[in-house]
Order: C-alpha cells, then sequence, then structure tokens
C-alpha cells in the first residue's frame, strides 16, 4: 500500500511527500519529524471517539498496530511518552488513552515507555473548540517535567505518542518542554491526524 503523501515534520497530508509543508515553514515545530497512521474523518473518528470516551480499552491492540505499519526506524535509546492528561481529566475517564497506545507500541519495539517523565499541569479549555492561535494560548505552561524523573531525559530521544494530532498546538508545548528539561530530541506519533481545512474556511 502506497504511503499517504505527507509533510515529514507535522503530519499534514500534502500532495507530494515534503520535509516541510509551507505551514512549518512559516511556524517551525520544536519536533522533528511526525509520523501517523491516517486521517482524522470516517470511519476512524467513530473508532478513536469510542476507545477514547466510551471506555473501549481494548481497541488499543488494532489501533496501535496500525500505527506499526511501516513505522520510521526508532534509535535504541528511543523513550516513548505518552501526551498527559491533567488529573482531574484523567480521574472522569479512568485512563490516558495516549498510554494505552505507548504501552502496546514500546512492547513491540523493544523500547522504553515512560508515562512518569511529562505532567499536564494545567486543566485548559478543551482544545476542540478552540482556534489554532486560542489552542497555543491556551497551553502556555500546561506540561511540565517531573524534577525527580529529569535525570531520565538527557541526551534521550523522545517519542511522543498521542491519538490525534489537530492543529499541533499540545504537540508542539509538549516537545518545547521535553527539550527544556533535556531531550536531545523529539519526534510524534499520532494514530490519526486531522486534515487542513479547505482554503476558504
Amino acid at each position: 500500500m502506497q504511503p499517504t503523501p505527507r509533510c515529514a515534520r507535522c503530519g499534514l497530508r500534502t500532495g507530494l511527500t515534503v520535509d516541510c509543508c509551507g505551514e512549518c515553514l512559516r511556524d517551525l515545530p520544536p519536533f522533528l519529524a511526525t509520523h501517523c497512521a491516517l486521517d482524522y474523518g470516517f470511519p476512524w473518528d467513530g473508532v478513536i471517539a469510542r476507545f477514547k470516551f466510551q471506555g473501549q480499552v481494548e481497541l488499543a491492540d488494532a489501533l496501535a498496530m496500525l500505527m506499526l505499519r511501516q513505522p520510521p526506524p526508532l534509535p535504541e535509546s528511543t523513550v516513548l511518552i505518552p501526551m498527559p492528561l491533567a488529573p482531574e481529566r484523567l480521574a472522569d475517564r479512568g485512563y490516558n488513552q495516549a498510554w494505552e497506545l505507548v504501552r502496546r507500541l514500546a512492547a513491540a519495539l523493544g523500547l522504553a515507555a515512560r508515562p512518569d517523565l511529562l505532567q499536564r499541569v494545567l486543566e485548559t479549555r478543551s482544545q476542540a473548540e478552540l482556534g489554532r492561535s486560542a489552542r497555543q494560548q491556551n497551553l502556555r505552561a500546561a506540561f511540565m517535567v517531573d524534577p525527580a524523573h529529569r535525570h531520565g531525559l538527557q541526551g534521550r530521544h523522545v517519542t511522543l505518542v498521542d491519538d490525534v494530532m489537530t492543529t499541533g498546538a499540545s504537540a508542539r508545548e509538549a516537545a518545547a518542554c521535553l527539550l527544556r528539561a533535556g531531550a536531545s530530541r523529539v519526534d510524534v506519533w499520532v494514530l490519526a491526524r486531522t486534515p487542513a481545512p479547505p482554503h476558504g474556511h
């Protein structure tokens, strides 16, 4: 199966595979590459909603397998980190869907997985209802690396894992936080990437 042409940096669907799309050239993300399995849309949006909001954690097995199709090579020293949830949201949902993916990816790839390195310390407004600039403002200081575990990041190649990337605002803030704490490089792996809106919308 031919891979979907995407921007190598942010994972956005493009006409041709490019190292950097126009959006990334205008505002370069702190992460260096994005690997995504599919575009966010029918029928996957319904499957992801069941996995994320309706307690169907068992879907993580099949969804992680999708992410392992044609994966980019990762150094053996790579540590996989889930996009964290704020404590209130985690308590409400009962699990972090990104960690459910990370556990399976790490086991399949033989890599380290650390759910304790990156924390979400601010409960922010839902990103879904916000525009791009508002999303970035909404996330200021939302993430923190636990000082007790900071040594686990020093010089490490980090792969940040999430279920869906929409504008990339969360990934940008989380990656910047990880780099400030000593990571040498941050890449992003997501199950699904939201396509860019049509021009004029």
